[in-house]
């Protein structure tokens, strides 16, 4: 009976051949988890398994080789772009992409990440945007938004005091090197379904020698933002996500 239940043509779901066994560092309710299965699904579905290379610095996704069965290269803490670019102009038949969080990407960062997207190097940088400072106890990054509470600014971010929230995905699609740049989440599944597809858009873009391209996805951090994950779904869609442009907010593939 057992069999019959799980046979292909019964199967409707299983966890991605490229995920590990490894149990997950990542608070329960991480978008990271998410995110990490979109992308193995996506790399197995383009059969770029043994092609594959992921480069992730410092920040909450540091163990990710732990979790995904691909070549990964470790990089300094914001260096990630820097890295992939090497990696990617040695070995332009693959597939090479970053997996950076928010205060990584858009703060030490943010000089290698806006002068490799202005370059055009034929990468992708997956951006986990979650808006503070996750793994070192929930301090101000420069995505922080204005009024949200962190450790670092626990009356809300004033923009005289902290100066404005950094709006890296808007910065990235007027640069003349990327190809395409898009805001997504993983709220529901609606959500994941198109964080997925824009996951491999950005893939096919890389092989293609099309330029480069920014998914960033808006994230959760219940930890960080002392809430359930039920809570932090909710507080992330009312006050992240809906408040920014949706979906693609550059794409020159097609012209």
């Amino acid at each position: 009976m057992a069999n019959d239940i799980i046979s292909p043509e019964n199967l409707v779901y299983k966890k991605p051949a490229l995920m590990n066994d490894t149990a997950m560092h990542y608070c329960p309710g991480c978008s990271h988890g998410v995110v990490h299965k979109l992308v193995a699904e996506v790399i197995e579905e383009m059969s770029m398994e043994e092609k594959t290379v992921g480069v992730c610095p410092v920040g909450c996704a540091v163990f990710a080789y732990r979790y995904l069965d691909i070549d990964w290269q470790e990089a300094a803490h914001g260096r990630a772009p820097a890295v992939a670019t090497a990696v990617k102009r040695l070995w332009p038949d693959r597939l090479v992409f970053t997996y950076q969080g928010d205060g990584d990407l858009a703060c030490i960062g943010a000089c290698e990440t806006i002068h490799a997207l202005n370059r055009g190097e034929n990468i992708t940088i997956i951006f986990i945007n979650n808006a503070i400072y996750g793994m070192t106890g929930g301090q101000m990054a420069p995505t922080t938004l204005l009024g949200q509470k962190t450790a670092t600014c626990p009356y809300g971010r004033d923009p005289e005091l902290h100066g404005y929230p950094l709006n890296i995905t808007e910065l990235a699609s007027h640069l003349e090197g990327t190809c395409y740049v898009t805001r997504q989440s993983v709220e529901s599944v609606p959500s994941i379904r198109k964080a997925k597809a824009a996951i491999r858009k950005a893939f096919e873009a890389s092989m293609a020698g099309k330029g480069s391209s920014l998914v960033e996805i808006v994230s959760t951090c219940n930890s960080g933002w002392k809430l359930s994950p039920v809570k932090a779904n909710e507080w992330m869609k009312e006050h992240m996500f809906e408040k920014y442009v949706k979906g693609d907010l550059k794409n020159t593939l097609d012209k």
